[in-house]
């Protein structure tokens, strides 16, 4: 119980999580990239699809945008790769020299790609089954979907002022979905993480923002369902501009800003501490070794006993010998 509370990552070790991510993502295969992507833009279509079926069960915009994130936090916790969530973390890898600019640039051109053709296909897939493949007429939540792409094509009506609510709004949109992907890494617990995600992205689908992957499955799918919307209206008026401000927004109010107020420092090298000027070096001390001398030459070194002089004789024997 006390690890589920003690998972907290500070925000210097999140930048580099951050940092790291980024570094993967730019040296991934081009076989992960695609298959990565082809599933995020599914599953994010899932996850939009679920959030119009539960708007239109409801009739309460607010109950969809609780259970949107629900696809976000798949892709999170699967580590796939979703393009907005790219516009973060690999501009900060390059700012950092840990990937390059055509590593950067050939992620966000696969990503992207992979990403439109699983929203495409989720999107074909969902109308085959709203209208069994055509056989019944549009239901309620096929309706829903028809009226939200022709509303998202319709910014340019009010000029330039419309081209620029919808890049605002692209960029609150990723500022917000790319803080999720930050506050996924704020903890190390499964709960933890869905938690923190769940937070930032309930806050954009809530506020009808514009998010370029969204989009990728919410205006084809009513393209397919009848909507009046042609290609270039899909394209010229939204989904470029949404993806200009969705780069915007993460990497510059998220991935840049995190980056320059949290990035790690690198810790200064121990130095020893220094001699006093005044103290002399001792010398080393040293130790001779003596060879024992030879035991012959100890014996032949030895001085000889000296003769001892012959004692003077008495006067009784000087007498006798007279």
């Amino acid at each position: 119980m006390m690890a589920t509370f003690m998972d907290y990552v500070a925000p210097s070790k999140v930048v580099s999580t951050m940092l790291d991510a980024g570094a993967a993502k730019a040296a991934a295969s081009l076989r992960d990239l695609v298959i990565r992507g082809f599933l995020s833009g599914a599953l994010l279509g899932f996850a939009t699809s679920f959030a119009i079926t539960t708007t239109v069960q409801t009739t309460l915009p607010i109950a969809g945008a609780l259970v949107f994130p629900v696809g976000f936090v798949m892709i999170v916790l699967l580590g796939l790769e979703l393009v907005t969530g790219n516009f973060a973390v690999l501009p900060m890898a390059m700012l950092d020299k840990r990937a390059t600019f055509w590593q950067v640039a050939r992620n966000f051109g696969v990503v992207f790609s992979a990403n439109l053709a699983g929203s495409l296909f989720y999107a074909w897939l969902l109308c085959i089954s709203l209208t069994m493949a055509g056989s019944v007429p549009p239901d309620a939540v096929a309706n829903k979907i028809v009226a939200i792409a022709q509303t998202k094509t319709q910014f340019p009506q009010y000029g330039l002022a419309g081209l620029l609510g919808v890049f605002v709004r692209s960029i609150l949109c990723n500022w917000m979905v790319c803080l999720g992907v930050v506050m996924a890494m704020t903890s190390t617990s499964t709960v933890g993480k869905i938690a923190a995600a769940w937070l930032p992205v309930f806050v954009f689908f809530a506020h009808g923002y514009e998010h370029s992957v969204v989009n990728m499955f919410v205006i084809p799918a009513g393209m397919m369902l009848g909507a009046k919307v042609t290609f270039a209206d899909w394209w010229l008026k939204n989904q470029l501009p949404v993806t200009a401000g969705n780069f915007v927004g993460g990497c510059v109010f998220t991935g840049m800003a995190l980056y320059f107020t949290h990035k790690p420092k690198p810790e200064p090298a121990a130095e020893s501490p220094a001699r006093p000027e005044s103290a002399a070096p001792l010398p080393a001390p040293s130790l001779v070794l003596v060879p024992d001398p030879p035991v012959l030459e100890l014996l032949a070194s030895e001085p000889e006993p000296a003769e001892s002089p012959a004692p003077e004789p008495s006067l009784d024997e000087a007498t006798d010998s007279a």
